[in-house]
C-alpha cells in the first residue's frame, strides 16, 4: 500500500482559508445584530420619539441621509448614492486586506467590524433612503449626534485599526511570523 502524503491539504481557491471564512462571519454577525436591533427601534418607535432611559442617554429614531455628523444630510439626495458606492468601495478594498491579513488578529477584526458596519448602514440607505440612528447620549441639551450598531463597528473597528498600526515593531514582527507560520 502506498504510503499517506504528509504534504499539507491546498488551501481553498485565490488562497482563501477557513479563518479568512470566519473573519467573514464576523463581519455578517455585525451586519445581522445591527440590522435586529434597529427593527427592533423601527417597530417600537416613531419618528422623532424619546425614549429616556438614563438622565444622560435616550432612545431616540431619527433617519441620516448623510455620513458621520449628518455631513452632506441637507442635499437633495445624491449623497444617497455617493455613500453606497463609497461604503461599497471600502469594503472591497477591506476585503481584500482581510484576505492578506487573514492569519493575523487586530487588523482583521478591525476590518471585520468596518465591513459589517459599513454593509449595515447601506442596507439603510437602500431600504429606508438614510441610515436608521437610535442611541443619543447627552448633557442637559448639548449632546452627541445619535448614532447606531454599525456607527459602534465601524468607530472600533477604525480604532482597532489605528491601534494596530501604531504598535511597536516588535508586536508587527510577531504578527508577521504568526502570518507565515498558521496554526
Amino acid at each position: 500500500m502506498p504510503e499517506a502524503s504528509r504534504e499539507p491539504a491546498p488551501a481553498a481557491p485565490h488562497g482563501l482559508t477557513r479563518r479568512f471564512f470566519g473573519w467573514l462571519a464576523l463581519a455578517a454577525l455585525v451586519v445581522a445584530l445591527d440590522q435586529f436591533v434597529k427593527w427592533l427601534v423601527l417597530s417600537r418607535l416613531d419618528f422623532g420619539e424619546a425614549v429616556p432611559v438614563t438622565g444622560f442617554f435616550q432612545l431616540v429614531l431619527v433617519y441620516n441621509p448623510g455620513a458621520a455628523f449628518s455631513f452632506l444630510a441637507d442635499h437633495s439626495g445624491w449623497q444617497r448614492w455617493f455613500f453606497i458606492a463609497l461604503a461599497l468601495v471600502v469594503c472591497g478594498w477591506l476585503l481584500a486586506m482581510l484576505r492578506h491579513h487573514q492569519h493575523e488578529r487586530a487588523l482583521p477584526l478591525a476590518f471585520s467590524l468596518i465591513i459589517g458596519g459599513a454593509v449595515g448602514n447601506v442596507i439603510d440607505r437602500i431600504v429606508h433612503g438614510a441610515v436608521v440612528d437610535f442611541l443619543y447620549f447627552h448633557i442637559g441639551r448639548h449632546g452627541w449626534p445619535a448614532f447606531n450598531v454599525a456607527d459602534s463597528a465601524i468607530t472600533v473597528g477604525v480604532t482597532v485599526m489605528l491601534w494596530a498600526q501604531f504598535r511597536s515593531p516588535r508586536d508587527a514582527s510577531r504578527d508577521s511570523s504568526t502570518s507565515e507560520n498558521p496554526s
